[in-house]
């Protein structure tokens, strides 16, 4: 069995998740990212993306994730996100909505700020609806 560590996933209105991990993979700003035990210790921002974890029974488990900050300590890491949704979780209407929504805003946006801004709202619906078909 490979060696665990301790792992958090804390959003803004709760504890995602909590326990003992083989390994999680994320993506960070500068591209997909995996850490196991013993990995060497840092801090990053991470991206909206499908967060996939390995647990202490060696299931893999996929989750909707937002941006935030990866801490990767010697006791443990943990991932800060403003939300975060198991596929199970997901209202499909909510994302297909907030999709069009964003596909609208990029279109109509002028300057540089309002753009940007609007490919995020984009990218998190679709990172949504992604992980929503993993169920």
């Amino acid at each position: 069995m490979a060696a665990l560590f301790r792992f958090e996933i804390h959003t803004l209105y709760r504890l995602f998740f909590s326990g003992r991990v083989e390994s999680i993979t994320l993506t960070l700003t500068d591209g997909e990212m995996g850490v196991c035990a013993s990995h060497s210790f840092f801090t990053a921002p991470v991206l909206s993306c499908i967060f996939r974890m390995k647990d202490d029974k060696g299931i893999v488990r996929s989750a909707f994730i937002t941006d935030g900050i990866l801490e990767v300590k010697e006791r443990k890491t943990v991932l800060m996100v403003d939300a975060a949704e198991w596929p199970e979780e997901i209202d499909l209407t909510r994302a297909l909505a907030a999709k069009e929504k964003a596909e609208k805003e990029v279109g109509k946006a002028l300057s540089h700020f309002e753009i940007e801004n609007a490919k995020a709202r984009l990218r998190r619906a679709e990172f949504r609806l992604k992980a929503y078909g993993l169920k």
